[in-house]
């Protein structure tokens, strides 16, 4: 289906009573490819009807994750600002006795409800296929507080209409709603669009998707040090694979997943939300990011510490995270302190001190320009081999980092220089 332009048409409607959620995103984004496949328009449009829960600040969220994410709309409506549009549609609806008003019980006043006709909707999902309803058992359903304020099903017929939308793209949860909305539809003449109810995303377990699993607002994993790019390939690929091309990888641009969206493809059980297959793609992402970029978010979030040292060191610290935020946790955890100053290892951390003159001399006769990763394995390589790799590697490392765990010490040099490797070295050989 397209309007009567020829577009596909869709939209984007958050309600602002919370931040931004991973499941909220990945709808935003099958809509977005969707439309952007079939050269359409995607409109946001914030549900705010619920006045007691929705605040500016949820708003604001919203369109900050969206704009984070990369994810673009045409326009953004308030249905709090549309209220004599909705008495238009609602007028309407009384008039042609489609609805009426309707006296509630106890202390709760009247309300508008639709007359149910009754009998059977039935609408095909481009994801599951024909779908039908006996919509009998609804009976008459409250459809507007008062004239200029509806209730959900209303205003999102309504809006749908207003704004031509051909293609309803929402999760699975949102099934039930719609033969309410398809009969107010066919009660206001207006056209039904193409509806494609998305599978839910699950905990690991299988369990609804809580905070402890990674729910969690879509800003808090800017915060955290994932990569946009990185979030929205592994939301698109949660509940849709584009592998009946014939493809095995799983790292696509926003333009490639465009290309290749096909909402026929995207399956109909529950996606399962991993987070370590998350951090897996977000460190493929931060090895492909320019180098001045990583610089600059490596230096913003470790602004204390020396620059010229950090920048040197980026390359090493870029084979142990997994989101930038991880840079963060390994200094504040001291591990990168031995890059910025001497350490002070202990006589029972080096275990031996026996072969570290030796390791000295040896080092002492590279050049500065031998002085690299390479050069220092290959310069020291035999005679650790001969003596015992551990009892002469071992106390290096422990050396040069005061660490049981580091880089390799070959690696640690290099980072280092001569000069200061060849000092640290010193100040451990004096401890036998």
């Amino acid at each position: 289906m397209v309007n009567s332009n020829g577009k596909v048409v869709t939209r984007f409607p958050p309600s602002p009573t919370g931040f931004l959620h991973v499941g909220s995103a990945r709808t935003a984004l099958f809509n977005y490819l969707f439309t952007a496949k079939h050269g359409g328009v995607m409109h946001l449009r914030i549900e705010d009807t619920d006045r007691a829960r929705s605040t500016k600040e949820y708003e604001d969220n919203i369109i900050e994750g969206l704009a984070w994410l990369k994810i673009p709309y045409v326009d953004m409506v308030r249905q709090s600002e549309r209220g004599e549009i909705y008495r238009r549609y609602t007028k309407q609806l009384l008039d042609s006795g489609a609805a009426y008003w309707s006296d509630e019980e106890g202390d709760k006043g009247k309300v508008i409800r639709f007359k149910n006709p009754g009998g059977e909707v039935s609408f095909t999902d481009l994801i599951r296929g024909e779908i039908k309803f006996d919509v009998t058992e609804l009976g008459d359903f409250a459809i507007a507080r008062d004239e200029e304020n509806p209730l959900y099903h209303l205003a999102v017929v309504v809006d749908d209409h207003e704004q031509g939308v051909t293609h309803v793209i929402r999760g699975e949860d949102g099934i039930s709603n719609t033969p309410r909305q398809i009969l107010i539809q066919r009660a206001l003449g207006a056209q039904e669009p193409t509806y494609a109810h998305i599978p839910l995303i699950l905990a690991p377990d299988k369990s609804k998707l809580s905070k402890r699993h990674g729910a969690v607002g879509v800003t808090e994993y800017e915060r955290m040090g994932y990569l946009s790019g990185a979030l929205v390939n592994f939301l698109a690929l949660l509940g849709w694979s584009p592998q009946a091309s014939g493809e095995e990888r799983e790292i696509f641009s926003l333009p490639e997943l465009i290309e290749r969206f096909d909402i026929s493809q995207v399956h109909k059980s529950g996606a399962v939300f991993n987070v370590e297959k998350l951090k897996w793609m977000n460190r493929e992402y931060l090895r492909q990011i320019p180098q001045e970029k990583y610089e600059q978010e490596a230096l913003a979030r470790l602004s204390h510490r020396d620059a010229t040292t950090l920048t040197r060191i980026l390359p090493v610290l870029n084979e142990r995270i997994s989101t930038l935020q991880d840079i963060t946790d390994l200094d504040s955890s001291g591990e990168l302190d031995y890059f910025f100053g001497a350490p002070n290892p202990t006589r029972e951390q080096l275990k031996t001190t026996e072969h570290l003159g030796e390791v000295a001399r040896i080092l002492g006769e590279l050049s500065e320009d031998d002085w690299d990763a390479d050069h220092i394995k290959n310069a020291l390589w035999d005679f650790a081999t001969e003596k015992g790799r551990g009892e002469v590697l071992w106390p290096l490392r422990v050396a040069l980092s005061g660490k049981d765990k580091s880089p390799d010490p070959f690696t640690l040099a290099a980072l280092l220089g001569k000069d200061e490797t060849l000092s640290r070295i010193r100040y451990a050989q004096d401890l036998s």
